[in-house]
């Protein structure tokens, strides 16, 4: 089902760079384990994370659109990146690191929105990330709104699980042995992805 794969590749290509030791992460988890605007948190993570998703895949896919070298090299560089992602993954799996969540408490809404803010726009590996990588395998599928749409339901199934269940992730995001897990997961789907987009 080309429909489904399509979406499918979506949600695999961001969760596997979304599911990740990152600024973004510690902040939202940090916030739901003090319950403090953690929802808002979340959400506004979840709002920049499909913009910039939706801009890079479509905003690609326009200039793409009547250029068949375009197309191609999109297609090989989602290949390379998805296969240079997987080795660093399964690097990390072997040395794998402790999602922290220490900030000092935030008072108000305003600041944690604008701290929010700051952690993912600020970041230019979520533009890295978003725009560029998930712009440019998304742009050369045969059904980038499925692709987009799968990539938006990751960003909101994990934002919404940090939000939803801070507190209990955290002793199990605390343990090495669960990031070797998760990072082995992902490179075995960037891999998978990867497969994919370079059959004829």
């Amino acid at each position: 089902m080309p429909d489904l794969e399509g979406y499918l590749h979506g949600l695999f290509v961001a969760a596997g760079l979304i599911i990740a030791i990152g600024a973004q992460n510690a902040y939202v988890l940090g916030q739901s384990l003090k319950r403090e605007h953690h929802y808002s948190a979340a959400l506004v993570c979840m709002v920049c994370d499909a913009v910039l998703i939706v801009a890079g895949i479509f905003g690609l896919a326009t200039l793409l659109e009547h250029s068949t070298l375009g197309i191609q090299l999109a297609r090989w560089g989602g290949v390379a990146f998805l296969v240079g992602y997987a080795l660093l993954a399964l690097r990390r799996a072997f040395s794998p690191q402790v999602l922290r969540a220490d900030q000092q408490p935030i008072q108000s809404r305003q600041s944690v929105l604008l701290s929010t803010l700051a952690v993912t726009l600020l970041n230019p590996h979520v533009y890295l990330d978003t725009v560029v990588l998930i712009g440019a395998i998304g742009a050369q599928q045969h059904s980038p709104v499925l692709f987009a749409a799968g990539a938006v339901s990751a960003s909101a199934l994990w934002f919404t699980s940090l939000a939803l269940a801070g507190a209990r992730l955290a002793p199990w995001l605390s343990r090495p042995i669960t990031w070797r897990v998760i990072d082995g997961a992902v490179a075995i789907m960037m891999l998978i992805v990867a497969w994919g987009i370079a059959r004829p």
